[in-house]
């Protein structure tokens, strides 16, 4: 919970009032608070306090009656000031992040974080930031402990108050509110992915789809698996021959404009990935549980769209779900399928199962939806992993213009992307014998040829795949991030929503 507070700073009475301070390289302390200066005036003159970024001192005012009603003042480096303003949102949010941490290790329940002047960000922008690195830095995953008093690590503040520190107060609500319901969706995303096998199925994504549409008024479509074979999805329903769990394809649909443009949106929802007959190492296997983080972040994601509501844009959402196991009816190397459409497909190794259900449901979605754009989201190769770590997603396209604003909304979101190439010759490596197409396409360039197999079912429409196998968990440390699910690409959805531009033809 984050709320604004006009409460005079001085006479906040909780456990925790924190102030951010930038690196000057001057010998005084840069802040308005004359308390805040003269509370880490020695520590600044001996240089063990500068500003430096993500440093911390902690005081304890109402023992030291520095005039002070909360329990103890935190003050955290910003660094110095960066010229770039996608910097800039990420050395707050990092800031913020570190201010959530150490709340958590000093057991704080109530925090009030003062917005800090001259950041060069916009008011709204810094209290967005703000709000979304003090929520996204407080995130537990504790559901199934049962014991967490004595856990440290798992404790979490209850309130976050934020004060505009002398900024213009409506649009540091307004900020406060996108970075809320971002960072919101962020967590919710994370706790889907956290969830085991056995808590998240492909009937929660689609009870969830229908409590977004209950609660928002969006429509909602669940199909089932006799919808599937009516409609000869072969790609999930090949996927999902060695599962109990029947499959589904949740559609959401947010109309805010009659005229205006449509985005589509697919993600991957694998609820559980032994790789089916192509099983997969023991080893590591439990973080399979993961495979399903492209599509919780769309479904989060249009959570927020539910409620924003945004005007001029129209966007559609399907998350195909599924188990991929190797029970007897599963489905095997060597084996034949036909996706929507009628394109067949050789299946060589079953453990490249994402792009199979991901295809039924970009072929099904152009043809029901006729979106003018569409972007889908999937851990679909441990190739990218070995490409770029786990510091960049993954980006392919068949189009310039999109490229360049998922590009922008991942800078805005401290989510970096990098594009990799498409062409004929990757797709060449993709060609079948005895189908139109196989599922792989070698040992070489494996999250390229992953995202020539999606292109074969975009046609002409403007498409871009992210690849977010080396992101979703594991992503690159930070003070907002926690080890394990990260939450990515939902808040890229919704800058992406949020700034949407025509596109150009590429």
């Amino acid at each position: 919970m984050i709320k604004l507070s006009a409460k005079d700073p001085g006479s906040f009475g909780g456990d925790l009032l924190v102030y951010f301070i930038p690196e000057t390289g001057k010998k005084t302390v840069s802040c308005s608070n004359a308390a805040v200066r003269s509370s880490i005036k020695q520590a600044w003159k001996s240089g063990d306090f500068t500003g430096k970024k993500g440093q911390t001192f902690l005081s304890y005012p109402v023992a030291s009656n520095k005039g002070f009603a909360a329990g103890r003042v935190l003050v955290i480096g910003l660094g110095k000031t960066e010229e770039n303003e996608d910097d800039c949102r990420e050395q707050i949010r990092m800031a913020a992040g570190t201010a959530a941490s150490k709340a958590g290790g000093l057991k704080v329940k109530t925090l009030m974080a003062v917005l800090p002047e001259k950041t060069g960000l916009a008011d709204a922008d810094l209290a967005e930031c703000m709000s979304e690195g003090l929520i996204l830095g407080n995130y537990r995953f504790d559901k199934y402990k049962t014991n967490t008093k004595d856990d440290d690590k798992n404790s979490r503040v209850e309130c976050f108050f934020l004060h505009d520190g002398g900024l213009n107060h409506g649009k540091v609500r307004r900020g406060m509110k996108l970075g809320k319901l971002a960072a919101e969706a962020g967590c919710l995303a994370r706790d889907m992915a956290n969830e085991p096998g056995n808590g998240w199925t492909p009937a929660q994504f689609a009870e969830f789809g229908k409590k977004i549409a209950s609660r928002s008024g969006i429509k909602c479509r669940i199909i089932d698996k006799p919808g599937m074979k009516k409609l000869g999805m072969g790609g999930i329903l090949g996927v999902n021959q060695g599962s109990a769990l029947p499959p589904k394809l949740v559609i959401l649909k947010y109309q805010g404009t009659k005229k205006g443009p449509t985005l589509m949106l697919v993600g991957k929802g694998l609820t559980f990935d032994s790789g089916g007959i192509s099983l997969k190492p023991a080893a590591g296997m439990e973080d399979m549980k993961y495979d399903m983080c492209g599509g919780a972040a769309v479904i989060c994601a249009m959570q927020v769209i539910a409620a924003e509501k945004p005007k001029g844009i129209n966007v559609v959402a399907l998350v195909p779900a599924t188990e991929n196991l190797s029970g007897a009816a599963a489905i095997k190397p060597g084996d034949i399928i036909t996706h929507f459409g009628g394109k067949t497909s050789e299946v060589i190794n079953t453990d490249a199962e994402g792009r199979l259900i991901l295809a039924d449901a970009l072929a099904y979605g152009i043809k029901t939806y006729k979106p003018d754009a569409v972007v889908d989201l999937a851990t679909l190769t441990g190739a990218v992993i070995v490409g770029l770590g786990h510091h960049r997603t993954g980006l392919l396209s068949n189009n310039d213009s999109l490229v360049k604003q998922i590009v922008a909304a991942g800078d805005r979101a401290g989510e970096p992307l990098w594009r990799l190439p498409l062409g004929p010759e990757y797709s060449k490596q993709i060609e079948s014998k005895v189908a139109d197409i196989r599922n792989i396409g070698g040992k070489g360039a494996g999250t390229i040829t992953a995202a020539a197999y999606l292109q074969e079912f975009v046609g002409d429409t403007p498409w871009a795949h992210l690849d977010i196998a080396g992101t979703a968990w594991n992503f690159t440390k930070k003070s907002y991030v926690p080890k394990g699910p990260s939450g990515i690409a939902v808040r890229i959805l919704l800058n992406l929503v949020r700034n949407w531009e025509l596109l150009k033809k590429s």
